[in-house]
């Protein structure tokens, strides 16, 4: 199999594609040594036929490609597709529309949380995937065939995984809750790197408002420097470095080689500079300036008891209903529940709501207790017999 190295070849496949009701689409890119992810290949593929593109040719214009995934008449399905959508967004701002992800469709489905695109090929159609080379490093090149074949299954068995799992939707009028959880891949704040927001990765270990404030400054310093440099955060500084510059807050280059979580020489590099400057900015903040603390969160001592529950609760009906219990509620769903009741998390709204909420907050509550009828949870009055 050949790969697509011309613009001209490329505009062709996407005009033949863009005439599809959906096509399958994959990504292989890499971003160990990046920040940004490098795009290396693209397979895509329609009803008959299936192609892959490679980016790193020289001079090809993936125009044509972007204009296909902004074609609102035709559908892009994805299977875990949040990385594969976040390329694209990055390299054109925008987001594919419409999209599907069979990642989603299968946890509706009742196929598990998370489940991989192996496992569902294998579940679905009742097809094998050779992951021999799922570790292949995709910037080399030549690609050997077999590398490509590889890649060509990874939107090749899509298009029947698709069509079985849309089948299993229409048939139980759940096309609506794939709907909401793609919700989330098509809002471009999913996408959205604000440095301002890079202390949020990281633990909170600061006990003081100006701690706190060195924190946020250090994190957002990283961050911006990770970017201006396209490096992982990590080889910009670790964590436990940031979190040694909140507490000791140096403000001068050499005072930086006394802290044991910063590399040997870093005082010397040319952004050292820049970070510097942010802590000398947090150590000129007047007291009304700093930030205040987030409050910890002081939970009631029932709250870990009523969460456990929930958690039998939601099995229960997650093994009813046929769908995976992380599409109803998650971990934090249950948490917030079982503190605050009633509260703003997606278990608490719409379909999931009739499905599960209702049930929770009644035996949150304590006006009923949770029952098994054979494979169904049942809500029992607390004054019954049984």
């Amino acid at each position: 199999m050949d790969l697509l190295t011309t613009t001209a070849s490329l505009q062709s496949l996407c005009q033949r594609l863009a005439r599809e009701p959906f096509i399958t689409i994959d990504t292989e890119f890499l971003r160990e040594s990046t920040f940004w992810p490098q795009l290396c290949l693209v397979q895509v593929a329609g009803a008959n036929e299936h192609a892959l593109i490679d980016p790193l040719a020289e001079g090809i214009d993936l125009a044509p490609l972007f204009e296909l995934l902004a074609n609102e008449a035709v559908l892009k399905v994805f299977h875990a597709g949040r990385q594969d959508v976040e390329i694209f967004h990055y390299l054109t701002g925008t987001i594919p529309a419409p999209i599907f992800d069979t990642q989603i469709a299968a946890m509706v489905c009742g196929y598990g949380d998370q489940v991989g695109y192996d496992q569902i090929v294998r579940q679905t159609i009742g097809a094998s995937i050779d992951k021999s080379h799922r570790f292949t490093d995709w910037s080399r090149r030549p690609l050997n065939d077999a590398q490509l074949a590889y890649a060509a299954a990874d939107v090749t068995h899509l298009r029947n995984v698709y069509l079985y799992l849309r089948n299993i939707l229409d048939t139980k009028g759940r096309g609506a809750w794939v709907e909401e959880e793609l919700a989330v891949l098509t809002d471009p704040s999913t996408y959205a790197v604000d440095p301002e927001d890079a202390w949020e990765r990281l633990k909170l270990r600061a006990r003081k408002p100006i701690e706190f404030a060195a924190l946020k400054a250090a994190a957002k310093w990283r961050e911006e420097t990770a970017q201006a440099r396209d490096v992982p955060r990590r080889r910009i500084l670790k964590d436990d470095a940031l979190y040694e510059l909140a507490q000791q807050r140096p403000q001068k280059l050499d005072a930086l080689t006394r802290l044991r979580a910063v590399p040997r020489g870093f005082e010397k590099q040319p952004h050292a500079k820049g970070l510097i400057e942010a802590m000398q900015h947090v150590a000129a903040l007047p007291q009304d300036k700093l930030p205040k603390l987030p409050r910890q969160k002081r939970n009631p001592e029932s709250a870990p008891a009523v969460a456990d529950l929930l958690k039998v609760a939601l099995k229960l009906v997650a093994e009813r209903e046929g769908v995976a219990p992380r599409i109803i509620a998650n971990a934090d769903d249950l948490e917030a529940i079982a503190i605050h009741g009633d509260c703003d998390v997606k278990a608490m709204k719409g379909w999931r709501r009739e499905l599960f909420g209702e049930m929770a907050l009644a035996i949150r509550s304590g006006e009923k207790a949770l029952g098994v009828r054979g494979k169904a949870a049942v809500l029992v009055p607390m004054d019954a017999d049984d």
